[in-house]
Formats: C-alpha cells, structure tokens, sequence
C-alpha cells in the first residue's frame, strides 16, 4: 500500500515523474543504461522532438459514451494500442524484471516482447502473462545458439518472433563507459574500485540486486557444454551476431510461425522485409542506441508505411512517453507501438507496481486525449487528425 501511494497522483502523474524516482532509486550507471543513446545522443533527443512537430486536429462538439482503444496487432486482439517492447538486463534494474513486465502487460489486456538479453527463462516469463508474449531474438553465439532459443520458445508458445537487425555491433552508448558498466558487471574487484561509490550510494537497489543473485548469466543464451552465456560477454557476442537477410530466410524456416523485423527506417528495408515474408516490420532505430544522427522514428513512419503499401503490418517505437504520442503515431500509419523506456523507468521506481503505474498513466492519456479529439475509437485515427509542423 505504501509502495502504491508512492506512486500515486500528485507525486506521479506522468512518465518523466517516474523516470525521476528511477534515477533517485538506481546507482548512476544502470540509470544512464537505461536513459541514455548513442554517441552525442541525438537520435535519443529527436525521437522526442519528433513528436513536438506533430500538432491535432481535433473534431469539438463530439461526444460518445465510451473509447475503443482494441486493437488487432499480429494476430492478436488487444486492449490497448501499445505493447511493452523488449528491454534487455531488466533483472539488474529491478529483481522483478521481465516477470513483472509479463504479468502486468498481460493483465493491461496488451502483449509483452521478451529480450534475448534477459534474466529470466523464457518458459518462466510466458507462464507469468495471460496474453500474448512475443521472443525478441539476437543471434548472439551464432545460428546453434540461436535453433536453441528458437525451440525453446516455440515449445513455450511465444505468438512470434521479433528479429533485431539493426545491432551489425553495439552502438557507442558513451554514458555506458564512463560510468564504467563493463568493469561492473565483469569479475575483476580491482577494476571495479573506481566506479563502486555510485553503486555504495544506493544501498537499498545494492542489497536487492545481490539478495538476487548479483551479476546473473543469460539463460537463454545456452553455449553447449558451459550453460548459459556469462552476461558480460554481450557485447563481444553482439559484435559476432550480425543479421543478414540469409540468416532471416534461415530464421522463418526454423521458427515456421509470424516473423517481424525490428529496426526498418528505410522503405528499401521494408520492401525487402515484404519479400522474406515478414508479416510486421518495426520502425525502430533502437531508441536512439545505436546509429546516431538516423531519422527520428516518427518522422521515417510514413515512408515505411507507404513502401509496404498494406502488405504488412507496421509498428513503430521510440520516444512514447505519454498516450498522445502513441495516437500520432497511430495517426501516421503505425499499427499500435512499442513502449521501452516508459515502462523501464516504472519498473526502476517501484518493481511491478511500478509497471502498472506507467501502463495506467498511457490507458489514461489515451481516454482523455481521444475524447479531446473527438474520435470514440482508434480504429478511427487517421492523419486527418493531425498535421505536421516541422520546424
């Protein structure tokens, strides 16, 4: 109950409240993991600039008894028009990590996107939602690695494969080394030294995150004849797990259920994802982590949506923070959206609790934004809604 006043209104009433209680609550260096982007960051900042261009076109003197926020988004009919995306090392943000994602994406009627980067089994994360969970894939350690990973969650019963090829190797996240994420997470004490005050000044996530076993390896990366795969070889094994449109006919061939490719800003990429035979595409460009100074993904949607000419369902994430943006996004085109960092910075502030708090926060956003507008469903959204002012 206190944890729920905690993040009630009028200390919570919106996403940048809960980011602030995260960086309160995490030690610098896995805030900044989960804040920051690439090199100058200005990928990062243009995702939400893009939405500031983007003005409403609202219908006045509408009214209707209630709003229709369902959905149908790869084969499932949703209650909300935003899925909760993958987010790796959720386990070191919060012990309830991708669990508590699950259940409450499952319970907000919506569905749940499992990283390869993950602290938990997968079996373990889909027996934890009452919806769809969907397996986002690395091919890190390569195609037997990965026909590992693959059965396994076939075998569990994940709706669908999200394949990331936007990571050919791991952006320069700038934040990440000066704050000295690898020297932490790797085994040597002496390295550690110089970092460790950051960590020592936020007792409480220190004293949960060892009660959870500290530093855990990835298990659902399983190298055979060693078990899963150290978490701090990541990045190493990123630099090795290229995608390549082969290894996408490969993929669709082993998972023989729905592909969607994640990271399309290009109406070149989405064409060829139509012809692999991706039934989705995600306009993605990582949240601004990994190429910087690419397109804000708001502003390469229509370009997407134009070049798949309805042959395809397109999605989009990066930069959601309130549930007016998930509407024009939806008004440009997007089938529903993906949402990362908004629920990541509820899990650091408060654990599930916190989850659910960011979840109800966007529901409520879209229920007063589409009465403003004047539309009763999304269904109904379309780009006569909004206009386009760049500056």
């Amino acid at each position: 109950m206190k944890r729920s006043r905690k993040l009630a209104s009028p200390r919570v009433v919106n996403i940048a409240d809960l980011r602030e209680l995260a960086r309160r609550r995490l030690p610098r260096v896995v805030f900044d993991y989960v804040d920051g982007g690439a090199e100058d960051e200005i990928t990062l900042r243009e995702n939400r600039r893009a939405f500031e261009e983007i003005t409403f076109r609202p219908r006045h003197a509408v009214a209707f008894p209630e709003c229709d926020f369902r959905t149908r988004v790869l084969g499932c009919d949703l209650a909300l028009p935003f899925l909760l995306a993958p987010v790796g090392y959720t386990r070191v943000i919060h012990r309830e990590g991708e669990v508590a994602a699950a259940r409450v994406a499952g319970q907000a009627g919506t569905a749940y996107i499992l990283s390869t980067i993950s602290g938990y089994p997968l079996e373990e994360v889909k027996a934890a939602s009452s919806g769809p969970v969907f397996y986002q894939l690395y091919m890190m350690g390569g195609r037997e690695l990965a026909e590992g990973a693959l059965e396994r969650a076939r075998k569990a019963g994940f709706a669908g494969l999200f394949v990331t090829i936007d990571t050919a190797v791991a952006g320069m996240r700038e934040r990440d080394f000066r704050n000295g994420m690898k020297e932490l997470l790797g085994p040597g004490l002496f390295a550690k030294i110089r970092y460790s005050p950051q960590v020592l000044t936020h007792p409480r996530w220190l004293a949960s995150f060892f009660l959870d076993g500290g530093v855990r390896p990835l298990p659902n990366v399983v190298v055979p004849g060693r078990g899963p795969m150290p978490l701090i070889d990541v990045g190493a094994a990123l630099a090795l797990s290229t995608i390549s449109w082969d290894d996408l006919r490969w993929i669709r061939d082993i998972w023989r259920g729905p592909v969607i490719i994640k990271g399309v800003l290009t109406g070149e990429d989405a064409r060829r994802a139509v012809d692999e035979g991706a039934v989705a595409v995600v306009v993605s460009n990582h949240g601004g982590r990994q190429l910087d100074s690419v397109p804000a993904t708001l502003r390469a949607l229509p370009e997407v949506v134009a070049a798949v000419n309805g042959q395809l369902e397109v999605l989009m994430d990066g930069g959601i923070r309130r549930g007016g943006d998930v509407i024009k996004a939806l008004c440009l085109g997007a089938r529903a959206v993906l949402c990362g960092r908004a629920y990541a910075y509820g899990l650091a502030a408060a654990g599930e609790t916190g989850i659910a708090r960011a979840v109800e926060i966007l529901r409520a956003d879209l229920e007063r934004t589409l009465r403003l507008l004047g539309c009763a469903s999304v269904s109904q959204l379309d780009r006569s809604f909004v206009s386009c002012n760049r500056r």
